[in-house]
């Protein structure tokens, strides 16, 4: 069997990622280990392509999700949202925000997270929140155990637990006061969302 070039570089992309040593971590730790070994043409791009494309990467990024509300915000956009559930990545430390109601339902708030979140990214393997009512209601038991999702409960005043959300949330609202500053014409906040 001939050694191709393409054969080579697929070779070094299974060490350097694929590999039990390399353990499916990080595309800055599959790019470090190559860089430590070889170099071709566009390799960064290379390598940052099949990190992307590897199926165990993308499901150990999105093992674990905290989940919290922000719920003193005035009323903006179309649908006068006035909460916003905000939803972080642990691994990759990516916010997801999702306008919504402050009186939503839990069946409300779980449509909302199947449409918006995992009908893109998949389902997680562990969701860590506070004990919200919504979040503790039989629905989200029952869905749980559907999914084969594990619930984790940020204790009572101890919010280090899902301290990911809890910085996050500060930094929205801090976002919020900056673009809609009281006194003048208050703009929707949903517009700054991704």
């Amino acid at each position: 069997m001939a050694l191709t070039y393409k054969t080579l570089i697929n070779t070094i992309l299974h060490e350097c990622h694929d590999s039990v040593s390399a353990g499916h971590l990080s595309e800055d730790r599959a790019l470090e280990r190559v860089k430590t070994c070889s170099w071709w043409p566009n390799w960064k791009k290379v390598v940052a392509e099949y990190c992307q494309t590897c199926d165990r990467f993308k499901k150990a990024n999105r093992a674990t999700v905290d989940m919290d509300w922000v719920t003193a915000l005035p009323p903006g956009g179309d649908k006068s949202y006035n909460a916003c559930l905000v939803l972080v990545d642990r691994y990759s430390k990516t916010p997801m925000f999702l306008p919504c109601h402050r009186d939503d339902t839990a069946m409300d708030t779980a449509i909302m997270i199947w449409n918006k979140v995992i009908s893109h990214t998949g389902l997680f393997q562990n969701i860590i929140r506070d004990r919200d009512p919504k979040f503790t209601s039989e629905l989200w038991t029952n869905l749980h155990n559907l999914f084969g999702t594990k619930i984790s409960f940020s204790t009572a005043y101890h919010p280090q637990t899902d301290g990911l959300a809890e910085r996050m949330i500060q930094t929205v609202e801090d976002m919020i006061r900056r673009f809609c500053p009281y006194g003048l014409e208050l703009k929707t906040f949903c517009m700054f969302y991704p």
